[in-house]
């Protein structure tokens, strides 16, 4: 446990060097701060332009923040040789690809926590001025599942990391993360189409990819009845129920990386 804190906190501090990061964290901060001039031509709506605004750039820049510096964290030590100084050393890899990923959530959260600040004090200045409601605890709700769809895609980007290069690992990334969001469009679409064996064989090939809808549900139905991070919003049990398919689905991604890394020849 503690070779994977010490790899973990090392993710950390080469995370928050890199300039890629910087800029798409300022870029989300930006969007969080300009959807106070957005909310401007909305009569009566400022509060609720400005928690869709914000939600979606935190949801947004997560996920290019876990695309974009998670497939690198495999990657990068095998381009430096630094593996090379690691493998000898009395740590397994798979201890090498779980600090990796700790090491990345850590990075993510801090992000996180960052944005969310923001969000939360752009949400009570409008408050106090238009005496409208925060909904601050579906917002609460709301953030925790976008760090579970971030978790998720950041797994993806460690599998990946572990045996391509960056530029592919990316672009496999984002299309599992695109793909994760219409899967509930695309299950009825193949529902709709071709013979039955193509349509159990393409039922079957979706489940490869993670149900991304689950994690941002402002606005969709669930449980037969439409929720909204401006009123009526999942509880906690959704929010459970859907953190443990994240975690079944990273915990599934990461030993599929495990394998590959451990059966690597990096002589």
């Amino acid at each position: 446990m503690s070779r994977i804190v010490a790899l973990a906190l090392n993710t950390f501090r080469e995370a928050i060097r890199n300039k890629v990061l910087y800029l798409l964290a300022l870029f989300g901060v930006g969007l969080i701060v300009l959807s106070v001039p957005f909310s401007q031509g909305a009569l009566h709506e400022q509060m609720r332009v400005t928690r869709d605004v914000g939600l979606a750039g935190i949801e947004l820049f997560g996920v290019l923040i876990a695309v974009f510096v998670g497939v690198n964290l495999v990657y990068k030590e095998v381009d430096r040789k630094t593996v090379f100084a690691l493998i000898p050393k009395p740590i397994h890899r798979y201890e090498f690809i779980l600090g990796k990923f700790v090491g990345m959530l850590m990075t993510l959260a801090v992000m996180f926590a960052i944005m969310s600040a923001l969000m939360a004090a752009v949400l009570s200045v409008q408050t106090e001025a238009t005496n409208a409601p925060s909904n601050s605890a579906a917002i609460v709700r709301a953030i925790a599942l976008l760090f579970c769809e971030v978790t998720v895609v950041t797994a993806i980007a460690v599998l990946f990391s572990s045996f391509s290069t960056p530029i592919l690992s990316g672009a496999f990334t984002l299309g599992m993360a695109v793909v994760g969001h219409f899967t509930p469009e695309l299950r009825e679409l193949t529902a709709r189409i071709g013979t039955v064996p193509s349509r159990i064989a393409i039922a079957g090939a979706m489940r490869l990819f993670p149900d991304l809808n689950l994690f941002y549900v402002s606005g969709a139905m669930v449980g037969g009845q439409r929720v909204t991070v401006h009123g009526s919003f999942v509880d906690w049990g959704y929010v459970g129920t859907a953190a443990l398919y994240g975690a079944a689905y990273s915990g599934c991604a990461l030993a599929l990386a495990m394998i590959i890394f451990s059966r690597r020849d990096f002589v």
